[in-house]
């Protein structure tokens, strides 16, 4: 048998048997850094992008993404979300950040949902602003914290 869980003693791919945990309150926060022209970031600011309201547009593509990560990751184990929460922020003169935060009752972990909500919202800042700006850049989409399961809690720790 193979060391790493997704594999089978053959080495191929296979999805992992969660049928022996047991269901815990589970939480994952994610973020996706979008970098973008000024003349982008003020229209997507004061809410004026011509083709509507980006920001909503963006939190609701995060909030769909969430709950249809299974569909979207091979692997990942379909599980039943019981809030999810996608923030956009500004940080001047040129990021949108986007925040994720996810919570199940479940066998396994959200973290991957946290993680699709953060970057399908991120593609949809950039889907709807890059008529004003094709060198959009999305970065940093990382795992900031996950709780609960027999692992406990991990915090991403600060750059040094």
């Amino acid at each position: 048998m193979s060391d790493l869980s997704h594999l089978d003693n053959q080495g191929r791919a296979r999805m992992v048997d969660v049928g022996g945990k047991t269901v815990t309150d589970r939480w994952a926060k994610a973020r996706a850094e979008v970098r973008v022209s000024p003349e982008l970031y003020a229209k997507l600011e004061s809410n004026s992008l011509e083709k509507g309201d980006a920001v909503s547009v963006a939190r609701i593509a995060g909030i769909q993404a969430a709950k249809r990560a299974a569909e979207l990751i091979p692997l990942c184990h379909p599980i039943t979300l019981t809030h999810i929460d996608v923030e956009i922020l500004f940080q001047a003169p040129d990021r949108v950040i986007i925040a994720s935060q996810v919570r199940a009752s479940a066998l396994t972990g959200a973290e991957m949902e946290a993680l699709t909500a953060a970057s399908v919202a991120a593609l949809t800042i950039y889907d709807m602003g890059k008529a004003i700006d094709r060198g959009i850049v999305i970065e940093k989409v990382e795992l900031l914290e996950k709780g609960g399961g027999k692992s406990g809690l991990w915090q991403r720790k600060e750059d040094a």
